[in-house]
């Protein structure tokens, strides 16, 4: 004989809108500064850089990239893609999806909350005393300074749509246990796990924490839950088919044996990493983007937190047993830590505040429902108040997105230790033109990881860009065993070569290069134009006219094949280069500059005038343009009347 399906629970009534709206009001106000944050780090892989998501007619490719590092995660790709249909690589428009999701998420769990304790006998029977509490641990979960890093960093939608598609999957298993759920709930249930396994990897917890809860909430073992619904269990399980198609990419990303950790050495890492989340929940601060590789000196300083963690995990499995509701808590927070925070290591990255996405909500519920059994309707001010302070909080912390420089010199503050982070605001920095402050981050960099390539290349090309070419050359030298993908070193070597007048080794340098990587239309603009500097022009027009098949900028390598051609006489065709480059960029001030001057070879000074006019509106202290159309102003006013 069957068990019971589930104990008989009254449902509860119509959508409570003033709670949602709340929720929905106060992530959009705790996150509202998030809309203006640019995009950082490795957004630029998976938008700037990532052509897959680019054209969303082409779906196998949206679906299924060939790039390693954006490979395996169909559904984010999908969402990516869509916000890039709608506005490129704006960033608003990617910001706002995720505050979305952010909320939708909220919602799921004021609903799973809401439902769960319509399950719970005594103080629980009124539906506001089980709206309130459950709006409080949604409420909290949403405005907590610890999730922005899944909501305010747009390529952690990973986290936050997994998030939401695992709040779903258990809302939806809910309703389908409910009087009258039926089989359209648990099929959705099915739909959104295997939704969730599209997006990110964590997912593999799903079909685990919702046998734990029908095991504690509806059928009251494992036993009765599987042999309930036995079906249901299968078609949840199937969903970690997706996975298995999935695994391929883990090691792009960093994640798997062989690169550096063991199990063990990794799980004692973790033990202090899980504990410090506890505490972050708790008392959120400091945060940090990027806590970097090292976390701990020496084995035996994770001994005692091994301890802890050991205990915790003690303490959760002997509560789940004899005070079930309470031990699904725990359940929660460590079920879905264990892919990121038990043995299965993450080299690059052993701790990243994301990861506390789901795990958080099992806090915030028990400290909402604890405040409510011991408060009652008295917890309503202290729970607000705390809200308050965490959305304020929040509001701090996503202001500190509003740059690469602010985020990064935020996180050299946190982690001095962490190489990457110098590395990364040091790039940063270079990019806004601060040289000699991005030279001294690579230098810090270095002094921590002495043989970092990129540290070391990145302070050449820092040096190169003061003037010092000489010392960036020594730099780039130093670099004692370049990777196979070292084509950027040689073209940087080739640049500082050439600012020392040592033409024919840059050459050499950028055919290095272009060896490595002949899609470089970088390179080959820049070798284009040491050759045409040399004499070598149809040398030159022929790495233009290849440079203009890559992703190089087109606009640049049409002007500079219009003066390449123009030196050897062709007039008319290079006046079509400039055209072209015109087309490409109307902001092209040397463009229309070059074209006026072959006009004026062409002798059709009217049309000349209007391109010196041109280059002048865009840059007005442009001594060349301003030149040329003087002259050409006076020749067409004819000599001076005879006095």
């Amino acid at each position: 004989m069957s068990p019971p399906e589930s104990p008989v629970v009254p449902a509860p009534p119509a959508l409570p809108w003033a709670p949602i709206l709340g929720i929905v009001a106060a992530t959009a106000a705790a996150y509202a500064v998030s809309l203006s944050a640019p995009l950082i780090y490795d957004d630029h892989i998976w938008i700037t850089w990532n052509p897959s998501i680019q054209h969303l007619s082409r779906l196998g490719s949206v679906l299924a990239p060939t790039e390693p590092a954006v490979r395996g995660r169909p559904v984010l790709s999908l969402s990516l893609a869509l916000n890039y249909a709608l506005g490129g690589e704006g960033a608003r428009g990617y910001h706002a999806a995720n505050l979305a999701i952010h909320a939708l998420a909220a919602l799921a769990l004021f609903g799973i909350v809401r439902r769960t304790l319509a399950r719970l006998p005594g103080a629980f029977l009124t539906e506001r005393d089980r709206t309130m509490p459950a709006l409080f641990a949604a409420l909290l979960w949403a405005v907590h300074p610890l999730q922005t890093e899944a909501v305010t960093y747009v390529v952690q939608r990973a986290e936050s749509l997994m998030g939401l598609f695992y709040l779903l999957t258990l809302y939806c298993f809910i309703r389908g246990v409910e009087p009258g759920g039926g089989r359209v709930w648990r099929l959705l249930c099915v739909l959104a796990c295997l939704l969730g396994m599209a997006t990110k990897e964590v997912m593999v917890t799903a079909p685990l924490l919702v046998l734990a809860y029908d095991r504690t909430f509806a059928a009251g073992s494992f036993r009765g839950a599987l042999l309930a619904r036995g079906g249901f269990y299968a078609g949840l399980a199937a969903t970690w088919l997706v996975l298995v198609f999935q695994m391929a990419g883990l090691a792009g990303r960093g994640v798997g044996y062989g690169l550096g950790y063991t199990w063990w050495s990794y799980a004692l890492v973790e033990s202090w990493v899980v504990v410090h989340y506890l505490m972050l929940s708790l008392w959120p601060f400091p945060l940090v983007f990027d806590y970097g590789t090292h976390l701990l000196g020496s084995v035996a300083e994770s001994v005692p937190w091994a301890c802890l963690l050991l205990a915790l995990v003690a303490a959760t499995l002997l509560l789940f047993r004899r005070r079930p509701a309470l031990g699904f808590a725990g359940v929660w927070f460590l079920l879905i830590l264990a892919p990121g925070s038990s043995v299965v290591p993450v080299a690059f990255q052993p701790m990243a505040e994301h990861r506390m996405y789901l795990p958080l909500a099992s806090v915030t519920t028990l400290l909402s429902v604890g405040a409510w059994l011991g408060l009652g309707r008295r917890a309503t001010p202290v729970l607000a108040a705390l809200a308050l302070a965490l959305g304020t909080l929040t509001a701090f912390r996503n202001y500190d997105y509003r740059s690469e420089i602010s985020l990064w010199g935020d996180t050299v503050r946190r982690r001095p230790s962490n190489e990457r982070a110098h590395l990364a605001l040091g790039s940063a920095l270079a990019l806004a033109g601060r040289d000699s402050e991005a030279a001294e981050q690579f230098t810090d960099a270095l002094r921590i990881e002495p043989w970092d390539f990129e540290a070391r290349r990145n302070l050449g090309l820092a040096l190169f860009h003061m003037g010092r070419a000489e010392e960036a050359l020594r730099m780039y030298r130093g670099i004692v065993t370049p990777t196979p993908d070292s084509a950027p070193l040689h073209y940087d070597t080739a640049l500082a070569l050439e600012g020392l007048g040592r033409t024919e080794e840059a050459i050499e340098e950028f055919q290095r290069a272009l060896r490595i990587d002949p899609g470089d239309g970088e390179a080959r603009n820049n070798l284009g134009g040491v050759l045409f500097r040399s004499g070598r022009v149809d040398e030159a027009i022929y790495q233009y006219e290849t440079a203009l098949r890559s992703r190089a900028d087109p606009a640049l390598i049409h002007f500079n094949l219009g003066m390449a051609i123009a030196s050897k006489g062709g007039i008319e065709r290079s006046m079509q280069e400039y055209r072209e480059a015109i087309r490409l960029d109307p902001g092209y001030a040397e463009a229309h500059n070059n074209l006026g001057y072959t006009l004026y070879q062409l002798g059709r000074n009217r049309e000349a005038i209007e391109e010196f006019e041109a280059a002048l509106r865009i840059r007005p202290g442009y001594p060349m343009a301003r030149a040329s159309l003087e002259l050409l102003r006076r020749l067409e006013a004819g000599p001076p009347a005879p006095r």
